[in-house]
């Protein structure tokens, strides 16, 4: 993922190139992610917000798949994540390489590839600050779609008429409701979320490929296998540092919740119990390995194509 640094004025027009080739790279990344974990995304939303609805992972799988299905049940929801992703990896990929540069200029190197495990996690750190503002009004209307049932259900206990609804009708719906703004409830738990965890990934991914490496080898070309080892160590260490706070976006999100992300987070813990911040955890670290391992190797191979095409 390492770009080269920008030594003189006349490189412009070369680093747009690369900064567009770094957006479609992620773009086509996020769709791969999307693909391979989106079931098992369902299930860790369905857990993390009505946690007293199933006994674990498999019984909200299976009940998933018996009540709605695999494209309106398992896959609920994905029209908004490919959006999402398609809009957070597009950007993230392309702010992680600017990033890498000004880190890079700051530090004194010469190239980005001189940058070591912590100079790429800092570079992830402020990335994921731009990609989360993409991410959080698409991922709001994902996670609502994926607990919908769940919702609908608490509704009609209530005597409250209830429809099935798609993702351009609900988020006319919450603008209508709400106004604009309310597609950003959950902004500041999402870059809570984020930023740290990119911290881990980033890092985590770089410092595995640098460990897979043999002695004189460019992390570039450790080979597709190393490369989705290292993304699926980045991604499984980005879910384990952020998982409460991933949890606390959820609950805001679908049960609209208005109060403070860290006030949220502590009555969890007091009425649910320190688990209750890990409700959904095994599903997302089974989903997480092959999903961003296949994140990595279709932006890594893909930048590298475009690259070649283009002569860069």
């Amino acid at each position: 993922m390492a770009m080269e640094a920008v030594q003189n004025p006349t490189d412009k027009i070369k680093h747009l190139k690369l900064g567009i080739i770094d957006f479609v790279a992620g773009s086509l990344g996020g769709i791969a992610l999307v693909y391979v974990g989106q079931p098992l995304d369902t299930v860790k939303v369905k857990m993390q917000t009505f946690p007293d609805l199933y006994k674990g992972m498999t019984d909200c799988f299976l009940k998933t798949f018996r009540q709605d299905g695999i494209a309106r049940g398992l896959f609920a929801g994905t029209a908004p994540a490919l959006v999402a992703n398609v809009a957070e990896n597009s950007v993230l990929f392309a702010a992680y390489g600017t990033c890498q540069k000004i880190i890079a200029n700051l530090s004194g190197k010469q190239k980005v590839e001189e940058l070591n495990a912590f100079g790429n996690a800092s570079a992830g750190f402020f990335a994921a600050f731009f990609s989360s503002l993409t991410l959080c009004p698409t991922e709001l209307i994902k996670c609502r779609l994926q607990a919908m049932r769940e919702v609908q259900s608490q509704q009609l206990k209530l005597g409250m008429k209830v429809k099935r609804i798609g993702p351009w009708t609900l988020t006319k719906d919450i603008v209508h409701q709400n106004g604009f703004s309310a597609l950003f409830r959950g902004l500041s738990s999402t870059i809570a979320r984020e930023m740290p965890g990119y911290f881990f990934f980033f890092g985590g991914y770089e410092l595995t490929k640098q460990l897979l490496a043999k002695p004189g080898q460019s992390t570039e070309d450790i080979g597709w296998q190393k490369t989705m080892i290292a993304g699926g160590v980045g991604g499984s260490l980005l879910w384990l540092v952020i998982f409460p706070a991933d949890v606390v976006k959820s609950r805001i999100q679908v049960q609209s919740l208005t109060d403070p992300a860290l006030v949220i987070m502590k009555e969890i813990a007091r009425k649910e119990g320190i688990g209750a911040l890990y409700n959904g955890l095994k599903p997302t670290l089974i989903r997480t390995f092959p999903a961003t391992a296949t994140l990595c190797v279709t932006y890594e191979y893909s930048r590298k194509y475009m690259q070649s095409l283009l002569g860069l």
